[in-house]
């Protein structure tokens, strides 16, 4: 292991284990290894803590479940982690708001641009809606073992994005099961690329995609920066994630057990998103340290909001209903 990864890698595991856990007589006759496909790069900050948890969980169960992640997307784009877990290939996953989307589309309510743009109104969010959403996926038959950040949604270009209409004359990378940032698209008039995560730094190097939304966290993680010379200042929210599992495969495993991964689950994905958004400052401000220009569309902001209003609206009842989006608007904006 590299030695720089171990320090991190105990101070995760520090940060959510807990004293006890299942004692040797309740642990099950033959271990349980759970399969968990992600799009985290191997050696990122994601992996870290997911490795930690890995080792909480076995240690307060006796080895008797264990948490194997397949990471790097190498079991292909969120849409296949999905069609694998419904296929009894996978038993879970580690998504984004777009995989999460796919199975329960209420979730994308979270994404609707302009309504959760710091992580104070995203705890807040999260905290009142919690059950609704978790209900939300176990109608689906999934269990939520915690939800994850994945860093401040800003928009990355290879020319200078000042005011919405800019993006019309760029080529724009739509990941394929992403309606919010579609329809955003369809609001400002651009013609997107259609491409699944793994094809988009391919399509930057031939020139295919020019303009995408991501965090500065995941341009540094897959090194899209790298063909890129511009990123927004003002982001457009929060790139949302969750780790969930087949109800199935979390009901096969006994009470102390299923307590012992929903348990490390919570305090493992609170030690990811401190880890996230502390990462997700630092790669900003390493963009722009090796030369990556920082746009301030303050001037603009007036017809930025108007397009993230209309998209808001476009979506409701379509997509999530409005008074979920109301809901999620209420509590963003609610006062401490």
């Amino acid at each position: 292991m590299n030695s720089r990864l171990l320090p991190s890698l105990l101070l995760a595991f520090a940060a959510f284990a807990s004293p006890g856990g299942v004692s040797r007589s309740a642990t099950a006759a033959q271990a349980l290894e759970l399969r968990l496909a992600t799009l985290a790069p191997s050696g990122s900050s994601w992996m870290k803590v997911f490795k930690a948890w890995n080792l909480t969980i076995k240690e307060q169960t006796d080895n008797a479940v264990s948490l194997r992640f397949y990471d790097g997307g190498s079991q292909g784009d969120e849409r296949d982690f999905v069609r694998k877990m419904r296929a009894g290939q996978m038993d879970g996953a580690a998504l984004t708001t777009t995989g999460l989307g796919i199975l329960v589309r209420p979730v994308l309510a979270l994404s609707a641009p302009g309504v959760i743009e710091d992580y104070e109104q995203l705890d807040r969010v999260r905290t009142e809606l919690n059950g609704r959403f978790e209900a939300l996926f176990d109608e689906e038959g999934y269990v939520v073992l915690g939800w994850g950040d994945v860093g401040k949604t800003r928009l990355l270009s290879i020319e200078k994005i000042d005011r919405p209409a800019d993006i019309k004359k760029l080529r724009p990378w739509l990941w394929k099961d992403d309606p919010v940032f579609a329809e955003f698209l369809k609001v400002v008039g651009a013609n997107p690329v259609r491409l699944g995560v793994p094809e988009v730094y391919p399509a930057l190097q031939t020139g295919m995609v020019d303009t995408l939304p991501a965090s500065a966290l995941a341009a540094v993680s897959l090194q899209w920066y790298t063909r890129l010379k511009f990123i927004s200042k003002r982001n457009s929210g929060i790139i949302v994630g969750a780790t969930i599992i087949r109800k199935d495969k979390f009901e096969a495993l006994t009470e102390e057990q299923q307590k012992v991964l929903a348990d490390t689950g919570v305090r493992a994905h609170k030690a990811l998103n401190r880890s996230i958004r502390r990462d997700d400052d630092k790669s900003y401000a390493t963009v722009l340290k090796r030369g990556i220009t920082e746009v301030d569309t303050s001037e603009h902001e007036a017809e930025w909001d108007e397009v993230s209003k209309k998209v808001r609206e476009r979506l409701a009842g379509r997509v999530y209903p409005k008074s979920l989006l109301n809901a999620v608007i209420a509590a963003a904006e609610k006062q401490e």
